[in-house]
């Protein structure tokens, strides 16, 4: 009875945290998953190719490789909650800074907001995924985890669709043909109205976000603290965990093919002749949420955390298959098991990009709690390590689009998803259980 007594108390200690972390989420998928859309319509703006496009997500993603360990530095100072109240203020300069780039249509200056927006978060995701993981029981923080998902997919799913709404309505006029028809200052001076469409989105956003770090400052978020004394196996370097080292390596991989499903899906679907391609990474996360809502139901109850990641890696390889060897012009898939929604169709190859989001979704709140076992004292720097793998958002998908470019085949060049998932699948089946390296 005790015990049940303390469970419960547990629980009801770790709600109000959850609850603000949880905001927090929403807020790294709204800016996270506004890129998808960013990229057709900086493409446009700024009149880049496919190589250029996709520097949006270098920019963005190397932030976490560049600052991460400054960051878990830093966070080691100010604590966890501070620290995330510092990540929003940064944020918050990264927006601001859209506005002159957007006012002198500076591709250079989109590519710096980018990285000061991503170094914001990535102080937030160095303390928040920790966090999470260690304010309840080990065994459910992938639960805890895919709810925190949920919330970032969720705003995944809502940020290509305000940014369509209020940036990306009448479009029909800034055709690649129709430009290249216009006198230069007429083309220059229609560019540069496109590009002001920014300015009053991305100052909202940091006005949000300024206002979020005052309620992190004053919100009753306890602080965790990792005790010198506390397990960590009598191991006295971060390398001597090959639990941590193999999930950082598997989440690079994972973050590469989960932000090419993402953020190439609108460039695609482009591509492919969809009317609404900036609305395409909404698509994706409505899978991601879709799979991350089965995950809270099967895990751990049916399926452990180690199994929900072999499926995924699994999935992923099937899907990538069925990208690369199908034809363009069906939708009939769309029609067999979507059509009663009334969103109109898009082609199989595009919908099969979408669906990518299920298979990546398990991914990350299976590798968090996995890698981080035993770390004790070291947690904060194996956090710091974890988000470093991050950054295969910032190198995969410019590989995707150096394929696309060179080869004239953007679909074909999805075919570099494939040694992602199997080496996901190689930390599920056995990276994650080994406890040195010569076990």
């Amino acid at each position: 009875m005790d015990v049940a007594m303390q469970d419960m108390k547990s629980e009801r200690s770790s709600l109000i945290p959850m609850i603000i972390v949880g905001g927090l989420f929403f807020v790294f998928g709204f800016v996270t998953w506004l890129n998808g859309s960013l990229i057709p319509f900086l493409q446009i703006a700024c009149e880049l190719n496919h190589m250029e496009a996709y520097l949006v997500t270098m920019a963005f993603y190397i932030a976490y490789t560049v600052m991460a360990l400054p960051m878990a530095a830093i966070l080691k100072r100010t604590g966890y909650r501070n620290g995330m109240m510092l990540g929003l203020l940064v944020m918050a300069v990264g927006a601001l800074v859209f506005i002159p780039a957007a006012e002198i249509r500076s591709y250079t200056v989109f590519l710096v907001a980018l990285f000061i927006l991503g170094t914001g978060l990535t102080i937030l995701q160095t303390a928040s995924n920790p966090y999470i993981v260690h304010i309840g029981p080990r065994e459910t923080a992938a639960v805890r985890i895919s709810i925190m998902g949920l919330l970032n997919k969720g705003a995944g799913i809502v940020a290509p669709l305000i940014f369509t709404a209020f940036i990306l309505s009448d479009m029909s006029q800034f055709t690649t043909e129709r430009l290249a028809s216009l006198a230069d200052a007429q083309r220059a001076q229609e560019l540069a109205e496109l590009s002001s469409r920014l300015i009053m989105p991305y100052l909202m956003m940091a006005a949000m976000l300024l206002v979020l770090s005052a309620v992190v400052k004053f919100s009753p978020l306890p602080e965790i603290e990792f005790d010198e004394e506390e397990s960590s196996d009598g191991k006295d370097s971060i390398l001597q965990f090959p639990q941590l080292i193999l999930g950082a390596v598997a989440l690079f991989f994972y973050v590469g093919v989960e932000v090419i499903a993402g953020d190439t899906i609108g460039l695609f679907g482009k591509e492919m002749g969809v009317s609404n391609f900036g609305q395409l990474t909404s698509y994706t996360m409505a899978f991601m949420v879709a799979a991350y809502v089965t995950g809270m139901i099967v895990i751990p109850r049916w399926i452990s955390q180690e199994k929900a990641l072999v499926i995924s890696s699994l999935l992923g390889v099937f899907l990538t298959v069925l990208i690369v060897t199908s034809t363009t012009g069906s939708d009939n898939v769309w029609q067999s098991l979507f059509a009663w929604t009334g969103i109109p169709a898009i082609p199989n190859v595009v919908l099969f990009v979408a669906m990518l989001g299920f298979a990546n979704a398990l991914c990350w709140p299976a590798i968090w709690p996995m890698a981080l076992r035993d770390l004790g004292k070291h947690t904060s720097t194996g956090s710091a390590l974890l988000i470093m793998g991050i950054s295969g958002g910032a190198i995969f998908p410019l590989i995707y689009g150096a394929l696309a470019e060179s080869s004239g085949n953007p679909q074909g060049a999805y075919w570099i998803m494939i040694p992602c998932y199997l080496l996901i699948l190689f930390y599920a089946v056995k990276g994650h259980k080994l406890n040195s390296w010569g076990s």
